[in-house]
């Protein structure tokens, strides 16, 4: 029973926490763990998209809130984009709306970030495995 060697799962590892990244389960999907990823997709989906639907795009605020946008920026790369389009100011959100937006948005910046955790300690575990002969 041979093992995969650290330097051959480390780029594995580094691929599946990537896709994580840009797309919620997509991590969990390559480890073939369908259900799983369909189900993180939808939550983190729906948890950005209310955010937004609360306190509209004006919430991904690069330059006014940057703690709330490293947390905001875990959910995909989509995230600096749409902080490209708001970054000069044009969609400004005062009051509760912003803040509960932000919260929103956020949340699932940060439940992305522990599913990527996640899927790059499957794949790691995986790679521990033995290989059956």
């Amino acid at each position: 029973m041979a093992r995969i060697s650290k330097t051959s799962r480390l780029p594995f590892i580094l691929i599946v926490g990537l896709l994580a990244w840009l797309v919620p389960g997509a991590g969990h999907f390559v480890l073939k763990e369908k259900t799983r990823s369909i189900i993180i997709f939808v939550t983190i989906a729906v948890t950005f998209c209310v955010g937004i639907y609360i306190g509209s795009i004006g919430v991904i605020d690069p330059v006014g809130a940057t703690p709330w946008y490293v947390a905001q920026i875990m959910n995909s790369p989509m995230v600096a984009a749409l902080g490209y389009l708001t970054a000069n100011g044009s969609y400004p959100v005062y009051g509760w709306p912003n803040e509960i937006g932000q919260i929103y948005t956020s949340t699932a910046g940060l439940l992305n970030l522990l599913c990527i955790v996640n899927a790059a300690y499957l794949a790691y575990m995986r790679g521990t495995e033995t290989t059956g002969g």
